[in-house]
């Protein structure tokens, strides 16, 4: 039992620090990239782009149905489940972009903007580059194999990204975008399929779909929810306002996301599997849970409130004064997605019991605030609408941890006691960092000592209140002195 621990331990450390290296280093490259283009490039570019993500999205959700997780999460799975999967994903992608195809021409009239057409019929050939990637992601993500993963991940935002880059330079404007997305997906294709070895017998039972979609058709009603919740904004600020305003509001995530994204996306793909290989000793699930929700404010909570105090220069700096609406957009953004990797953690244990159908009925019940949310702000403008973001994301936290709480006893009132150090210790660093902001009024020395100050005065109230995530990190160290990676 023991030793079992200990490679389990291992086995997370591994798969945190080569998620961590992944998901960062692909989102910084993703952000560096995007400020070079933010400069050459317009925002309604941008906005173009987002009012195609909705339908992309969804086209993305049924490829992968849930059975991707279903694969994770099955113990007995075979060959015959992986390839059935991959054929299903195969037929279900060619489908979903033939409907895309034909839909084009009333995509570009619900927006009013007839280049959507083509650029619809072009960007949606990504459902089919994709398809051919979920079962290798998913074999990876059940081997914890994240050093494998961080590799392609990198290598393709690169290359798309430099792709992207060229044509934007060569001033093709929203088609650069577009170049950049494909090139990026073929780019992840190819290299799964080299580093992964696993080839599919194109066999399909009807046993295994069945088993698994029995899991995954939960998943899928509940990602395709999660879809409509995510992008129903892009949908109401792309129809009621400019382009440029959508464009202004994906920049703005796009920067929060660099943090809060990074983070939770990091949690999902690496606690899942343990998780799951946890899910017959309660005691230990619960206690490797715990530990991750408080691990997870740790980093968001001051990360998140320093890009908020700080998001004027940031921005100013980086992508110029054409820019200057997402400021706002931004500061209130980083409170919107606070509460989202811890949000992911709860959610995430349900699945990793086996829960689907509990997962599909809590987030299904946040659909009357995110309806009441979008009637109230937008009428009233796109910043309102951001902050109905604000609160309904807060509200959300706690019903996302209400089923845990009553199944594992650690709900929403647990978890913010935990927190509570963590919250002492943010607001004390932005009273520092706020007051610097005051007396500072160059933009460099404003980021620099800002986020220097921040971090300082977050470490020594951390050492102050004697946090235990300071002693996980400095584990996390040693392992990785100790131990060949």
């Amino acid at each position: 039992m023991e030793r079992s621990t200990t490679n389990l331990k291992l086995q997370a450390t591994r798969g945190i620090l080569w998620s961590t290296v992944d998901k960062f280093a692909g989102r910084f490259g993703q952000f560096i990239i995007g400020i070079i283009l933010a400069r050459l490039l317009l925002p309604e570019d941008f906005g173009l782009i987002g009012m195609l993500t909705v339908f992309l999205a969804f086209s993305k959700s049924f490829i992968d149905s849930g059975m991707g997780s279903g694969l994770i999460q099955k113990k007995d799975r075979t060959d015959v489940d992986f390839s059935t999967v991959f054929v299903f994903n195969l037929v279900i992608s060619f489908s979903f972009y033939f409907l895309l195809f034909l839909s084009a021409p009333y995509i570009a009239e619900f927006y009013n903007r007839p280049e959507l057409v083509n650029l619809t019929r072009v960007l949606g050939l990504i459902i089919v580059i994709n398809s051919f990637a979920v079962v290798q992601r998913a074999r990876l993500t059940i081997k914890i194999d994240f050093k494998t993963y961080a590799k392609v991940n990198v290598t393709s935002v690169v290359i798309g990204g430099l792709f992207g880059v060229l044509f934007a330079y060569l001033d093709y404007g929203v088609w650069a975008l577009v170049i950049q997305h494909l090139s990026g997906a073929f780019v992840t294709v190819a290299l799964l399929w080299h580093f992964n070895k696993w080839k599919p017998s194109m066999e399909f039972s009807r046993d295994s779909f069945r088993n698994l979609f029995g899991f995954g058709s939960k998943l899928l009603v509940a990602s395709l929810y999660a879809q409509a919740f995510r992008n129903v904004y892009d949908i109401s600020i792309g129809k009621f306002y400019s382009a440029s305003q959508l464009g202004y509001y994906t920049r703005a995530i796009g920067f929060a996301e660099l943090s809060s994204g990074t983070i939770s996306s990091i949690l999902q793909q690496v606690t899942f599997p343990i998780l799951a290989s946890l899910q017959d000793d309660k005691h230990r699930m619960v206690s490797a849970y715990r530990r991750l929700i408080k691990m997870s404010s740790f980093f968001i909570f001051p990360s998140m409130t320093l890009l908020a105090l700080l998001s004027e220069p940031i921005i100013i700096l980086l992508l110029g004064e054409k820019w200057r609406p997402v400021i706002v957009l931004l500061q209130w953004m980083c409170f919107a997605r606070v509460f989202y990797p811890i949000s992911t953690m709860n959610m995430n244990i349900l699945n990793a019991s086996g829960r689907s159908d509990l997962f599909l009925k809590i987030d299904l019940s946040k659909l009357p605030l995110l309806i009441i949310s979008l009637i109230i702000t937008v009428p009233i403008g796109v910043e309102a609408i951001v902050i109905g973001h604000v609160v309904t994301s807060f509200l959300s936290f706690f019903i996302n941890a209400y089923l845990p709480g009553k199944l594992y006893g650690y709900g929403a009132v647990s978890q913010l006691r935990d927190m509570l150090p963590v919250f002492l210790s943010t607001f004390i660093m932005a009273g520092a960092v706020f007051l610097l902001t005051l007396t500072v009024k160059n933009q460099y020395l404003e980021i620099a000592l800002g986020g220097m100050t921040g971090l300082g005065v977050f470490w020594l109230m951390s050492y102050f209140l004697k946090m235990d995530e300071l002693k996980e990190i400095e584990g996390l160290f040693k392992n990785l002195l100790k131990r060949k990676l």
